[in-house]
């Protein structure tokens, strides 16, 4: 049966899940890259991005390519596919990830502003949802059909979800690092109360691997 998950979050120790000030030279903003040293040095990453050598195994590297398996569609906010603000100026602006982005699935991108879908090397068709989380989640599920639909952040697109009580299963990665500041994951929201609990704690080579599951 298709779920809604969220996988391979990094999350400091002070609870935030990006840094500050993202920008064109900053995508993951100030000090955000840090969240993810567990991620970048795994084999799955490392294939993902035709990086040099094989990459790291081991526990780390299982979550990180146990992440982007049997997905049926993503759901992103703006924030996650780039650093323009307001409407669109023009189409040139394709995402992080050059021609071929990783999902290779149609993904879905919370917007306030239309744009055309733009379709990617490798299967990736980013579709950009002006009626909000609900709507994202719809589309999301009518493309996924039995396959699980990853909300892939920011952690405010998250948090929304969290709120709404739509994501069934989550991996967050807690790294061993105080950000300061910068985008928390989990503030204003009462994880207990809308019925997510801890259900599995797996430590890895440079994080620390926690399974938050939402009762039936």
């Amino acid at each position: 049966m298709s779920k809604v998950v969220v996988q391979s979050i990094g999350v400091s120790l002070d609870g935030f899940a990006a840094g500050p000030d993202q920008s064109l030279e900053n995508p993951l903003g100030v000090r955000g890259p840090e969240l993810m040293e567990w991620f970048f040095p795994t084999k799955t990453f490392i294939e993902q991005h035709g990086g040099e050598g094989d990459g790291e195994t081991g526990i780390d590297d299982s979550f990180a390519a146990a992440s982007m398996k049997g997905k049926g569609a993503w759901i992103l906010g703006r924030n996650m596919f780039g650093p323009v603000r307001g409407p669109w100026p023009d189409d040139e602006w394709k995402g992080w990830w050059g021609e071929e982005p990783p999902y290779h699935v149609p993904t879905f991108v919370l917007t306030h502003h239309s744009r055309e879908t733009l379709e990617m090397k490798g299967g990736t068709a980013f579709h950009f949802v002006t009626g909000g989380i609900h709507s994202a989640l719809e589309q999301a599920r009518e493309a996924a059909g039995d396959k699980d639909i990853r909300i892939g952040g920011g952690p405010s697109t998250i948090r929304q979800y969290l709120e709404a009580g739509l994501i069934d299963e989550m991996h967050v990665a807690v790294r061993p690092l105080l950000l300061g500041k910068g985008e928390p994951l989990f503030h204003g929201l009462d994880m207990r109360g809308l019925g997510y609990k801890v259900t599995e704690m797996i430590p890895g080579e440079r994080a620390v691997h926690m399974i938050i599951k939402r009762a039936v």
